[in-house]
């Protein structure tokens, strides 16, 4: 799973977006593409601690923000107005989130594309718009065995 599809590591991703190719860079890269949902600052850091990749929260933030600059990643908040960070896998980069209220967990739902039809007043433009769903996500929703 690679963003855009086009380049095949995370250092070619970076380097293909002009940008300098740091083991931090690349580590958070790696990250992002390995995990299955959005995660937060502190959940990249945690997973940059355990692979032994040394970094600092002002260096973290400041890779993230290019890689949503560069349309590498994207970030939504969450109702805890905690910035969770993902790869953007298509050049669209259109499609709802899913946010489980019992678990605190927000996914992607790249196969729900909303078509946003909006009336802006006179003077507006859109740079884009947010679609979040509120529920119980599958590992929420299972009936628990033995209960």
């Amino acid at each position: 799973m690679t963003a855009l599809s086009d380049p095949h590591t995370s250092s070619d991703m970076i380097a293909a977006h002009g940008g300098r190719v740091t083991r931090t860079r690349v580590a958070v890269l790696d990250v992002l593409l390995a995990s299955q949902q959005p995660l937060s600052h502190d959940e990249i850091g945690e997973a940059l601690r355990k692979e032994g990749v040394p970094h600092d929260r002002v260096t973290l933030y400041r890779n993230l923000e290019w890689l949503v600059e560069q349309g590498i990643a994207h970030r939504m908040a969450g109702d805890d107005r905690v910035w969770r960070f993902s790869v953007v896998t298509t050049s669209e980069h259109e499609h709802a989130h899913f946010h489980c209220d019992r678990c605190g967990q927000l996914f992607c739902l790249d196969a729900l594309t909303p078509a946003f039809a909006i009336a802006l007043p006179n003077g507006y433009s859109m740079n884009r718009a947010e679609l979040i769903v509120h529920g119980a996500c599958p590992g929420c929703s299972a009936p628990k065995s033995g209960t």
